[in-house]
């Protein structure tokens, strides 16, 4: 079979042409690796009829092993680094297919689109030649064979935008039903300006002392909703001294905020002027009145609607490819050799 041949690049050591050869050499010291195959590269995958070799695996991989490094249990960290081995790989099988793909329907890219995208590349991170190569080479990469991989990455977007983009069909109805949607959740609580009023308790109260605590939360709702104001309870009622003056305010909270998370399920349900409770909290009940609120501000859908096409258009864009690619590896021959 035509893969034996490059399944294993070795360097071989030669063996003697002649017998004269071996008695001028008989008595030079003789190489450890004489006589033996000494493995330069390895083949860890096969996708038709190209290969990927594991010194392409491994310069890949050289970006995403910090994050592997800090893990300090080892048996965690091999783990993960099998786990992201694999996964890297899958997606170079990937990629290889998807170039395959472009070169079969003659997609090109010439060498001057490669040349403007390398110099925009160099532009966007502020660098001239010398620091691209260096930014490169602690990378493991060359200009070279970054030109050549650029020039693959290049030929891939082509391939989707050729092949897969013209399928794409996003109708007005589409982004009018995402804008429905976001403007459902628009309606959310961004922010409550608060207000409340403490019915203190100790630690560990008795059934008889959480009980009494509840009846004058109750007294104080009820007064609320009679239409006395809220700032004029608080005065009588509330055992916060440090607010009970001031009405109970207690000022804007934001989502995420709240030192008590369960009080968060609460108080974002609230609307302008709703009283809640007894709500309990460390010191004893409250009960929390929305002094204000602040909504979620959407804009209108003529506003939006550009920006909501090209939303819809890019997720069934990822959508359709990646559909697009799992039907090209069914077709096509892959062997996975990673040891």
């Amino acid at each position: 079979m035509r893969w034996c041949a490059l399944l294993v690049i070795v360097v071989a050591a030669r063996g003697a042409l002649a017998d004269d050869a071996k008695d001028k050499d008989k008595d030079k010291p003789r190489s450890p690796n004489a006589g033996k195959h000494v493995v330069v590269d390895r083949v860890v995958a096969i996708v038709n009829n190209a290969i990927i070799l594991e010194t392409e695996l491994r310069a890949r991989m050289v970006p995403l092993l910090q994050s592997i490094a800090e893990i300090t249990d080892d048996r965690e960290r091999k783990r993960r680094l099998d786990k992201m081995t694999s996964q890297t790989l899958d997606d170079m099988v990937n990629e290889e297919l998807i170039v395959q793909a472009a070169e079969a329907a003659h997609i090109e890219v010439d060498s001057s689109e490669i040349q403007a995208a390398l110099d925009e590349i160099k532009q966007n991170n502020n660098l001239d030649d010398a620091g691209l190569a260096q930014a490169l080479a602690a990378q493991g990469f060359t200009l070279a064979n970054y030109k050549h991989d650029l020039r693959r990455q290049l030929l891939r977007l082509r391939a989707v935008n050729t092949i897969v983009l013209p399928k794409i069909q996003i109708t007005d109805d589409d982004v009018r039903a995402r804008y429905d949607q976001i403007s459902r959740r628009s309606t959310a609580i961004e922010a409550v300006q608060l207000s409340h009023i403490l019915f203190k308790l100790p630690q560990n109260p008795t059934d008889q002392q959480l009980n009494e605590a509840k009846e004058r939360a109750a007294k104080a709702i009820e007064r609320v909703k009679g239409g006395d104001e809220f700032a004029k309870v608080a005065a009588d009622m509330s055992e916060d001294a440090s607010t009970a003056q001031t009405g109970g305010a207690l000022g804007w909270f934001e989502r995420g905020t709240m030192a008590n998370p369960e009080w968060e399920q609460v108080v974002f349900t609230m609307q302008k002027g709703d009283v809640r409770g007894p709500v309990k909290g460390p010191q004893g009940l409250h009960v929390f009145h929305a002094d204000d609120v602040k909504q979620n501000q959407l804009q209108s859908f003529a506003q939006m609607k550009e920006q909501l096409s090209r939303e819809l258009r890019r997720r069934e864009l990822d959508k359709q490819t990646q559909i697009w690619v799992d039907e090209l590896r069914k077709k096509a021959f892959v062997e996975i050799k990673l040891q």
